[in-house]
């Protein structure tokens, strides 16, 4: 008895022959080692010398690096071929494909500044094998909402203390308080404690209430505004972590399901042994004849009694 094949078998040996490869770690040591000579081409062609000397050299090893990227990403597209939706909804995937496909991209690839700053991009893709780098971009990602919020009040306070410095020094010190975008530029680079001991003798000698007014900017934006900042991050960044280790537990679940799936042939092959075996048995019993029920004996407790 022949068994047919489904139509995406196909589909699911490449699929399953593409994961094997991605997922071993020689796969992302060359991709990993190919991006940093990509980064090393790169700062290579700032020096015009180099360029004009090897320039030829240079091409053919970009043009090697993009052929490298090109087949990774076939590869990995090829390790999602039995779920392709996968594939795209993957915010790396989508990263990775972008970057490649932009070098093949007319437009892009006859501008050299874009291109130049698209292979920049492509050094980013080492925190696909970074973990730690992964997390720490994505505790960015997911920081960036809390962070505009901190912009907007450190914005909020900047504003005032410069309006009420350039109402209390512009006079004295127009060099630093002329204006609101000369306070506002002056205490922002206050907020790094960079020449505070200059601003506030300088203060001293306008006014002494000048030492509060220092005193409690430096407290606010310098201290308390950063700290938020640094809150918002390190929460960010567990958050960050969690779902790092819940798409690691996800694709080990995964992993550990394709495992006690056997190869689609061997599969199929115990299938029809089964199949087999089940038919035989009912061809057993297909021919032999029916027997009368047994006799039960006669319960002889009651004439015992």
């Amino acid at each position: 008895m022949t068994v047919p094949k489904p139509a995406g078998l196909g589909r699911t040996r490449l699929a399953a022959r593409c994961r094997t490869i991605t997922e071993d770690p020689a796969f992302g040591a060359v991709v990993f080692t190919v991006i940093l000579f990509n980064a090393a081409l790169l700062g290579a062609e700032t020096y015009s010398g180099l360029v004009t000397a090897y320039e030829p050299a240079l091409r053919a090893a970009e043009r090697c690096c993009l052929a490298v990227f090109a087949l990774e990403m076939l590869v990995r597209m090829g390790a999602h071929a039995d779920r392709p939706k996968a594939f795209f909804r993957d915010p790396w995937n989508l990263f990775d494909l972008a970057v490649v496909l932009s070098a093949f991209v007319p437009l892009i690839r006859e501008n050299t500044t874009v291109l130049r700053l698209l292979r920049l991009a492509r050094v980013l893709r080492t925190a696909r094998f970074l973990p730690q780098l992964r997390v720490l971009l994505i505790a960015v990602g997911r920081s960036l909402p809390g962070t505009l919020s901190f912009l907007f009040v450190g914005a909020l306070v900047l504003y005032v203390y410069a309006m009420v410095g350039w109402v209390c020094f512009a006079g004295p010190d127009p060099a630093h308080y002329g204006s609101i975008g000369r306070a506002a530029l002056t205490l922002f680079l206050l907020t790094t404690l960079d020449g505070l001991g200059d601003a506030v003798h300088a203060g001293l000698e306008i006014s002494r209430l000048s030492l509060f007014y220092y005193a409690s900017f430096v407290l606010l934006a310098s201290f308390v505004l950063v700290n938020v900042l640094i809150g918002v991050v390190l929460n960010s960044l567990d958050e960050a972590r969690e779902l790092e280790a819940e798409a690691n537990r996800a694709e080990e679940a995964r992993r550990r399901g394709a495992a006690a799936v056997a190869d689609p042939d061997e599969l199929h092959a115990r299938i029809a042994a089964a199949r087999r075996t089940l038919d035989d048995l009912e061809a057993a019993l297909a021919s032999t004849p029916a027997s009368p029920p047994a006799a039960r004996p006669l319960e002889t407790s009651g004439a015992r009694g």
